[in-house]
Order: C-alpha cells, then structure tokens, then sequence
C-alpha cells in the first residue's frame, strides 16, 4: 500500500538578513537545525528500516546547473548522506544528469556536491557520463495524420546505473529523491516528479519539451519511482525555477521548511500548496493521479499530515502568500528592450520554446550585461510580413518555427544572420546562439577556476559525456 503521509519540519534558526542577490552559505544555527530537521523527517517515515538488502542508497538531488539557489542546497544534501551513513548504509551514492549545456561533473565542482563526496565518503554518479539503455514513453501514441498531439520521440535513453541498481534492482537498493522547492515556468513546480526528469539522457528531453512535457513525466515516473522523496525547502524560488542573480529579491523566498514521505506525488501536493498551488494548476499532478501513481490519494484532503504542518490549506508560511491565487510561476517580465520578442499566433508552447529561450535571455541579461540588438522567434503562425520587415539578426527557436519561417528569413537576411535552436528545447543550441547574440564568453558563466573546469570537461570527456555542452568559442563563432 502506498504510504498517505506527509511529515513535515520547520526550520526556526534564522536565514541571511542580507539581500538574496548575494548567495551566501547557511548559517551555523541554521545548519546544525537541517542535521535535526533531515533525522527527525527521516526518522518518521521509516529511518534505518527503509534500507534494503544491497546496503546502499542512491540520492537523487535536483542538481541542474550551479546557478545560485536552482540546486538542492549542499548543507542538506550533507545532512542527507550523513544521516544514511548513521543509519548503517554501507555505500552512499550521488547521482545527476545535469541540465542541458552542463556537464554534471563541472555542475558538482561549482554547487559544492563535488566537496561534500569528499567530506562524507558519499561517491559522486556523473549520469551523463555513463552508458544508456533505450525505455518507451508510453503516455501518448506517435504524432501521426490522425493523431496530431501524440508524441514526436517514443524512446529515450536512461543511464544505466539508474536501470540496473533502481528499476531492475529497486527492491534490493534504496532511493531518495532530494528536490528543491521551486516553481517552474513550464511545468508549475518542479519537485519530486520533475526531479525525475534529470534522469535521461539529454538527447530524450529535447522533442515534446512542450505541452507533452506533463504527460513524459509520469511516463519517467511510470518506471522509477523513489522510495523516499524529502523536498528541501530553505529557501524557494517564485516566477519559476532558475531566477537571475539580480532578481533574487523578488524570486527568492525563506521559507525554512523540509517536505518528506514515502509517497511522491503526495510530497508534491503538499509542496505545490506552499505556492498556493493546487493539483488544477500542475498538470502532472493531475496525470500522476489519473494514472494511478498516488495510490488512494486524490487531493490534499487524502494525505495524512504530522509534524509542523497538520493543515496545508491554510499555509503561508512568511505572510506574503496573494490573498487570491498563489505565487507567480511564470517569468518575471524583466527582458532587454532592444531583444525583439515575437510569438506564433498559432502555437507558441510555454513548456518549451516559449518559457526556454526566455529564462535563458533573461539570465544572460540581468546577471551577464548580454547585449540585445537582435530577434527572438518561437512558436507557429507567424505574420508573413512582419517576417517579412524583420532586419538585422534573428533567433528562431524551436522545430515549428524553424518549419515555418527559416527558409523565407535565411533568403532575407543570409544564413550567417539567421541562428537555428530546433527541436521544443535545445537548450545547448540556444546557449550557443545566444553566447554569439549578447556576446558573452561562456567561461564566464562557469562558476569555478578556468583550471578546474578544465580538468572537469576534459574528465568528462574522456569518460564518454553525452551531454549537450556549448563550445567555449561559441561567442566568436557561429555554429547554430
């Protein structure tokens, strides 16, 4: 039977006083409340009984990149390994597959993982870095003439440590999903189901990063499933998941709290609702529910509530909870004015080539002074002559545009004006185009000594990294 709990712990020590725009470590008090906070959730939903037969555990951070506040906090994921340790685990694991234009390896030298490995003898999982085995998304049927909204890719691509140790062997090993509280400006939240989606390969998250995006992650679900989901929430971010430096202060919110279970889609309901959020506005709730991955529970009214939050109905945990409604998920409308932004009539998907592109323009402009100067397209059913009237350089993001205006554009404007970011979410391509567009040095963007990150990519190749990474001189020249 699948677990109805949700326990959940306040943190009380305070956070920084200073401005969110300065990403500062936690305090002493505040750390030393986490390793009480990690033990008391861990131990309520099961604590050592939970380890299996093998010894060891897996944990799964949201470890996407290591821009300030979009990964799981470093100081909890030490509080996590520690506490696995002290429950007689005989080997502790830390695994990710980095977002696009990432290697993981660099993400956990930058975000501080690759130093709590060391302090705690956990052993770092570079998930890019390993072989693949090929799984089905089964959700919808292939796009076809009589089925217009299935499916563009059918298959993708999972490491396999994550097929050999989780899903053949997943009664033998245990696994801990360790994400952030955060929205998202395409999926609503990204939490312990969206973490999920970290797992294949970056060539699987490409096509139908769109309106299926909500549909493939319940398909991931379908196969993995953790067996403990602990939602860090120290802080979390409002306008989606990977707000600018420079906008912290609006995107970032102290919300000191910790979200455990046994049941993933229930820690995601309760965590939902700290945004005021209910399952009507994260389409993959709904669809977890309506596939049957929550076992009895259909709504918070199901979930069995203990530790400091008995009544999530009512939650506003810092008193600035929008008396209608709930915390923006969208993005914060801060863009250059000189970045022209136009939008298909037709189709213009938020999960994907809309929402991508934009958080990307967004970083690059408020933490990175990029220049703009240029257009972005994204979408379908364009006006022919506004094309048309179209100067200077352009940005087509995302296959229905590139279908619909590239030729009519690169006959205009020439090839070497015109820079092409396919699929729904080619976030490397993108990165690419955009590094040459703003002229910004992607070292720049490293968060970790040129000789390091050196080393890290070098490693990562020669490791076999698939991962969809921009070339360092993609700012002086165009390759997209």
């Amino acid at each position: 039977m699948i677990s109805r709990t949700v326990f959940t712990r306040k943190l009380r020590a305070s956070h920084q006083t200073e401005s969110f725009t300065k990403f500062l470590p936690l305090n002493y008090e505040l750390v030393t409340e986490i390793r009480s906070a990690v033990k008391d959730v861990f131990d309520a939903i099961g604590g050592k009984n939970l380890i299996k037969s093998s010894g060891d555990v897996y944990i799964k951070p949201n470890g996407i990149d290591a821009k300030p506040y979009c990964f799981t906090r470093p100081e909890v994921v030490k509080a996590v390994i520690k506490y696995w340790f002290d429950a007689g685990a005989k080997n502790v694991y830390l695994m990710e597959n980095s977002t696009q234009a990432n290697y993981t390896r660099i993400v956990f030298e930058g975000n501080g993982y690759k130093k709590v490995c060391r302090e705690t003898c956990a052993i770092p999982i570079y998930l890019d870095e390993e072989k693949t085995e090929i799984f089905k998304f089964k959700g919808k049927k292939p796009v076809s003439n009589g089925n217009p909204d299935g499916y563009d890719l059918i298959s993708f691509k999972m490491p396999v440590t994550v097929v050999k140790k989780l899903i053949d062997k997943g009664h033998e090993n245990l696994y801990i999903n360790l994400p952030k509280l955060k929205t998202h400006s395409m999926s609503g939240v990204t939490l312990g189901i969206k973490n999920q989606w970290g797992l294949p390969a970056h060539t699987s998250r490409g096509m139908d990063h769109n309106h299926n995006l909500h549909c493939k992650l319940i398909d991931v679900l379908s196969y993995i499933k953790p067996d403990v989901t602990l939602i860090e929430g120290v802080e979390g971010s409002i306008y989606g998941h990977y707000p600018a430096l420079a906008l912290a202060d609006d995107c970032i919110k102290p919300f000191r709290l910790l979200i455990g279970s046994r049941n993933v889609v229930a820690a995601d309901l309760v965590g939902a609702k700290i945004f005021g959020l209910e399952k009507k506005d994260v389409p993959h709730l709904r669809i977890a529910i309506e596939r049957g991955f929550s076992g009895d529970i259909r709504s918070l009214q199901d979930i069995d509530m203990a530790g400091d939050i008995t009544n999530p109905d009512s939650v506003d945990l810092i008193g600035d909870m929008p008396k209608v409604g709930s915390y923006p998920t969208d993005l914060y409308d801060s863009f250059p004015d000189d970045v022209k932004i136009i939008k298909g009539k037709e189709l213009a998907c938020r999960e994907g080539c809309v929402n991508n592109p934009l958080t990307l323009l967004q970083i690059l402009y408020n933490d990175h002074n990029g220049k703009g100067g240029w257009t972005l397209l994204m979408g379908k059913g364009f006006d022919k002559q506004e094309i048309l009237n179209l100067e200077g350089k352009v940005l087509i993001a995302g296959h229905c545009a590139i279908e619909e205006v590239s030729p009519l554009l690169i006959r205009k404007l020439k090839r070497k004006n015109v820079y092409l970011s396919g699929e729904c979410n080619d976030l490397c391509s993108t990165a690419e185009a955009m590094f040459h567009l703003m002229k910004i040095n992607p070292i720049d963007i490293v968060p970790i000594n040129l000789v390091t990150a050196l080393r890290a990519l070098i490693t990562a190749k020669l490791k076999g990294s698939e991962s969809r990474v921009p070339n360092p001189l993609s700012h002086i020249w165009k390759r997209v």
